[in-house]
């Protein structure tokens, strides 16, 4: 008969040679039947070795068990069908061609290559092949069709599978593209996925030399495992809110909004005021900058918020998990929250509830004991310890999980803390007539808001007059001669005109503290500490630590001092997502200028008595601060503190007693000086 056609695998169509008979006789059908039984055994055996062979060269001749099992099992009886018939064809084309036996005796075949394309037009009538005939094919050798079928199968899956991995790595890279080298890598601690994971915390009030008093020995081995500068500044003015505004969106206040712990916003005519969530937690205070969670959480990174000042504003992105304030609570539970949120499942499971990337965690405790004992009382040593003591138990649960070399952790503070003093203090009322002025912004520093715009230059040239009796305080108006280093100038939330204290002064007003009388009668001003002075005073100066995958530094490296607003850019560097736009310039990696341990105790001091230098001229006993010697206490043996080098405190007592003797000279000439005549009514 005619060459039939059959449908095969692929689902086009190819023609079936016609049977045909040894002898090439016209009856051909009859002659294929009329076939020995032994010519049929004999072609039997021939297709069976030369399947085998076939096996052998693409499988190996080694298969084990599993491999001939294959990935699948079942197959339909289509693909069979198809299988056999296909043999069949191959068949009749070997038997026409040239045999020869091997060495060992094996029966091979010389195979005719190439061939000419099946013409469309035979496609309908391959189609017509007889069913019975098909049957007959599908028979033949059986196990090697199940065999090439699982081969095939297993093959398609893995392909499969080998795609999908990758599909998913390229979605993943174009999700996390980063410029920051190796922190958009997949990590994993043995148990589970961590995709780029930072925890930052910070240390409200946590002064840079609190690490050198020799009571916080987990803080020192952090630095001596990560990278760090010797001090980071913080913005101006050096208050809680504007800064931790500032750590999380790399904006300056004047940029962000956040100006003050307390001011007026005269487009709204409304006061912000920190202390009262009712006024400060409203979207339109911060809504001048993105803050970091927001940022993550619009490119589908989770943040968990842990306290922070400013996260429960209600802005349109929040943290997946946010934490409201707690002043009362204990260290422990801030450990344990962290870990609550590392122990999360990761991002590839199926949980509803996954592990954030971000871990922002707010410790108010130093700034707390600060402001209530100072911050060279002995409370605060305990106070420090016991945050020491918190991070020590923070990093043995991240060791516990092999999660030390798996996620980074970034330790800040917002700004340093300085020893107030009763006699310390300025009376703001003896100043100036306060009939005057509507809103008094900020503290310890004033931003004054007169009633009248007209008075705004006649009060500036009344303190101005007064600062040269004072040394002890510094006047500037908004809009002329505020220093541009403090950027602080173009925001209408900041008050027209400032009188700021040197570092360690205070400016009251007689409703909240007469001086006078306070003295006469012995009272002690509180708070015993303030922050909020110009933020490059070594007294003011914040803390950066960092350590983890995106921080491949070598160990104890040493960056250059730099400002709060740099930290945003880093952290949005290290979780893999791109940053607001904002005034900060550094990024990932970061460019050490060499260890800590490069420089010598000589060089720490003088660097620190240059910057008082510059920075406490007229102040009388403002100065680096000599922290009190903790009390020596006996418990049942256990080492006694540290007690602070008493060479190096000599030197700072001379360097004190000549800005002393430096300042009554300069007072002493202003009181044989004839005043200038005082303007009338502050007019």
């Amino acid at each position: 008969m005619a060459g039939s056609k059959q449908n095969n695998s692929s689902g086009t169509y190819e023609e079936l040679p016609p049977i045909s008979s040894d002898d090439d006789s016209d009856n051909e059908p009859l002659a294929h039947n009329a076939r020995s039984s032994t010519e049929r055994a004999e072609h039997d055996h021939t297709l069976l070795e030369e399947e085998e062979e076939r096996e052998k060269l693409l499988l190996g001749k080694h298969r084990t068990k599993s491999v001939r099992q294959g990935f699948f099992s079942k197959k339909s009886g289509l693909l069979e069908n198809v299988a056999g018939r296909k043999r069949s064809r191959k068949s009749r084309k070997r038997r026409k061609g040239k045999t020869a036996t091997d060495e060992n005796g094996e029966l091979m075949f010389e195979m005719e290559e190439g061939g000419p394309l099946t013409p469309l037009s035979d496609i309908s009538s391959r189609a017509s092949a007889s069913s019975t005939e098909l049957d007959k094919l599908s028979l033949q050798d059986p196990h090697s069709s199940r065999r090439r079928s699982r081969l095939r199968h297993a093959l398609t899956s893995l392909s499969i599978v080998a795609l999908f991995i990758l599909m998913t790595f390229g979605a993943y890279k174009v999700t996390r593209d980063s410029k920051s080298p190796g922190v958009d890598k997949l990590l994993s601690n043995g148990t589970s996925i961590f995709a780029p994971t930072t925890i930052v915390i910070s240390l409200d009030g946590f002064r840079a030399d609190f690490l050198t008093r020799g009571i916080t020995p987990t803080l020192n081995q952090f630095i001596a495992e990560g990278v760090s500068p010797k001090y980071m500044h913080p913005s101006f003015p050096s208050l809680t809110f504007p800064n931790h505004f500032t750590l999380v969106t790399g904006l300056h206040p004047e940029s962000h909004g956040v100006v003050g712990n307390t001011f007026w916003d005269p487009t709204i005519s409304a006061e912000f005021f920190y202390t009262d969530p009712e006024r400060s937690m409203k979207p339109q205070w911060w809504a001048g900058g993105e803050p970091l969670w927001v940022t993550a959480e619009k490119q589908n990174v989770k943040t968990g918020v842990h306290m922070w000042p400013g996260s429960e504003a209600g802005m349109a992105y929040s943290a997946t998990y946010l934490d409201k304030y707690n002043g009362s609570e204990v260290l422990s539970r801030k450990t344990d929250r962290i870990l609550e949120l590392l122990d999360m499942p990761s991002i590839e499971s199926s949980a509803t509830n996954t592990r954030p990337q971000l871990i922002a965690a707010y410790v108010p405790v130093v700034d707390a004991d600060g402001h209530k004992f100072g911050p060279n009382s002995t409370e605060i040593w305990d106070t420090i310890s016991s945050v020491d003591d918190m991070l020590h138990n923070l990093f043995r649960g991240l060791d516990e999980r092999n999660l030390t070399e798996i996620v980074n952790v970034v330790v800040v503070s917002d700004h340093g803390m300085a020893t107030t003093s009763t006699d310390r203090l300025i009376q703001l009322d003896d100043l100036i007539d306060l009939d005057l002025v509507e809103h008094i912004d900020g503290w310890p520093l004033y931003g004054l808001r007169p009633k009248n715009q007209l008075d705004i230059q006649g009060l500036y040239d009344r303190l101005n007059v007064e600062a040269m009796r004072n040394p002890n305080f510094d006047v500037y108006l908004r809009d002329s001669d505020m220093p541009e280093r403090f950027h602080f100038s173009n925001n209408e939330r900041i008050a027209p005109l400032w009188v700021i204290p040197k570092v360690g002064w205070a400016i009251v007003h007689k409703e909240d503290f007469h001086v006078k009388e306070a003295k006469a009668a012995g009272q002690t001003y509180h708070p015993k500490g303030l922050h909020g002075y110009d933020h490059e005073h070594p007294l003011m100066r914040a803390i950066f630590v960092a350590r983890g995958p995106a921080f491949p530094h070598k160990p104890n490296s040493r960056l250059e001092p730099f400002q709060n607003t740099e930290v945003y850019n880093i952290l949005c560097d290290s979780i893999g997502i791109e940053p607001k736009p904002n005034n900060g310039t550094l990024r990932l990696p970061l460019k050490p200028v060499g260890l800590h341990s490069d420089l010598s105790d000589e060089d720490d001091k003088s660097e620190d008595f240059a910057a008082d230098s510059d920075h406490n001229a007229g102040v009388t006993d403002a100065g680096i601060e000599a922290p009190a010697a903790r009390p020596e206490e006996s418990n049942d043996g256990e080492d006694k503190p540290k007690k602070v080098n008493q060479a190096f405190w000599e030197y700072m007592k001379s360097k004190l007693h000549k800005a002393m003797d430096w300042a009554n000279k300069v007072v002493q000439g202003l009181k044989n000086s004839k005043p200038a005549e005082e303007p009338k009514d502050g007019g």
